[in-house]
């Protein structure tokens, strides 16, 4: 499809827009968690935009090693964050690398196996993974409504008025509007209570002025990456994970641009996540998925061109070489940013439940997998020193909330699920033969 620079420009804008508030909050909650100064922030924002730049250009490229072909833009997995906040807590930043760089080799190895290993992931397996991640992620939202934690105004009126507005912004907006207005209202919202902060006089602009109007990318920023057996697991489980969600967004797509999308072409979509994932390790930024939004907005607009996916992938290259667009987001007040992820992170328990819905609840099984894996998934997240005094091996598996609970469901959906599919499978065997005996 042909068409003037000026409708590419508006198309391509219009899907970093769409994608921007999600690529954006990550660094800022991360960064945040993770105590970074103002400068370290912005540079890491500025390296996740210039990132899912690059990863979006990689997925779309379709050749004979990588590159699903279709028009998707990735971004940054919400998934991710609990896992790099439990990991940079825990073992310091350079472990996070560390374990996405792992990551991504794992991705790219296990690209053209994943189909026989879908099976280890139903969605009892992936909905019990997710639900743990956004219900372990809401205390840090809750937190940040009130200033964040250890600040001298927390809990003031001032900070609760901010945040509570700001989700009320949000909803107002879902409520009165649809597609790419409702797809942006996270943006919106952001943009809304960082203005009306200015007035309360808590946003400073100062950094923006003093942050330079370009800057060259600097693999290991923070740092030689360190490696421990406990985050890799961790963040190879959140790897799969996305790669799961990928594939549904995969499919959805090649519907939308009618392809049919083959095993081949779902390699190289994979291959292209796992190569986005290793950029994330070498330059300090995060995991890359799939971003279903920005499906959503290719059904809505009906222009499934990949012209403008490479528009919008150099957009966000161009974006993440200014640092003054980057230190700008940084100045989005902890309040504001609180309000904006209770409901983000909402959405990550609502997507969790989503994939349980799936689940053939009459079997009682099934509740006893749920109940076990969140239960635990959240009981080592709230008491980790659990299994402190167990031995250090052992511990690679239990000190993180989010690996214990995932191995639970997957162990407890081969004890009851895999005999239940051999059965299955005897008794359909035994009734062909009692028909052809009949016959």
């Amino acid at each position: 499809m042909k068409m003037t620079n000026g409708k590419l420009f508006s198309l391509g804008i219009q899907h970093v827009l769409a994608m921007y508030a999600g690529a954006v909050i990550v660094p800022l909650i991360v960064g945040g968690a993770l105590k970074l100064s103002t400068e370290q922030l912005a540079y890491l924002v500025s390296i996740d935009l210039l990132t899912c730049g690059l990863a979006t250009l990689l997925q779309v490229w379709n050749n004979r090693f990588f590159g699903i072909g279709l028009p998707v833009v990735l971004g940054c997995t919400f998934t991710a964050v609990g896992p790099m906040i439990a990991i940079g807590s825990q073992y310091g930043i350079s472990a996070i690398y560390g374990s996405i760089l792992v990551a991504g080799v794992v991705v790219v190895l296990l690209a053209g196996l994943f189909g026989k290993i879908l099976k280890l992931f139903p969605p009892i397996v992936t909905g019990s993974v997710v639900t743990i991640i956004g219900v372990t992620l809401i205390p840090v939202a809750i937190q940040d409504m009130a200033g964040g934690q250890g600040s001298k105004d927390f809990g003031s009126p001032e900070n609760l008025m901010l945040s509570f507005g700001v989700l009320a912004f949000i909803i107002i907006v879902y409520r009165l509007f649809t597609g790419f207005i409702r797809a942006v209202s996270i943006l919106l919202g952001l943009v809304a209570g960082t203005v009306a902060a200015s007035f309360m006089g808590k946003v400073d602009f100062a950094p923006v002025a003093d942050a330079s109007w370009f800057h060259m990318v600097e693999p290991f920023y923070f740092g030689a990456p360190t490696f421990h057996a406990s985050a890799i697991l961790t963040m190879v489980l959140v790897a799969i994970v996305s790669m799961i969600e990928s594939t549904g967004v995969f499919i959805a797509l090649g519907k939308i641009c009618s392809k049919d999308v083959t095993p081949e072409q779902m390699t190289k979509g994979y291959r292209a996540e796992g190569l986005a994932i290793i950029l994330g390790g070498i330059f300090n930024a995060f995991p890359y998925t799939t971003y279903s939004q920005n499906v959503g907005l290719v059904q809505l607009s009906g222009i499934r061109t990949k012209n403008v996916i490479y528009t919008a992938g150099g957009m966000l290259v161009v974006l993440g070489l200014v640092p003054k667009v980057a230190t700008l987001t940084t100045l989005i007040p902890t309040p504001v940013m609180g309000g904006a992820t209770v409901a983000m992170f909402g959405m990550v328990v609502a997507s969790g439940i989503k994939m349980l819905s799936e689940v053939d609840f009459g079997k009682q099984e099934n509740l006893l997998i749920i109940a076990c894996s969140v239960g635990l998934g959240l009981g080592v997240t709230v008491e980790p020193d659990l299994f402190a005094k167990l031995p250090q091996g052992i511990q690679i598996l239990t000190d993180n909330g989010i690996v214990a609970g995932s191995l639970t469901a997957i162990v407890l959906n081969l004890v009851f699920n895999s005999e239940r599919k051999k059965v299955n499978a005897k008794q359909r065997k035994e009734a062909a033969v009692q028909a052809l005996s009949v016959k």
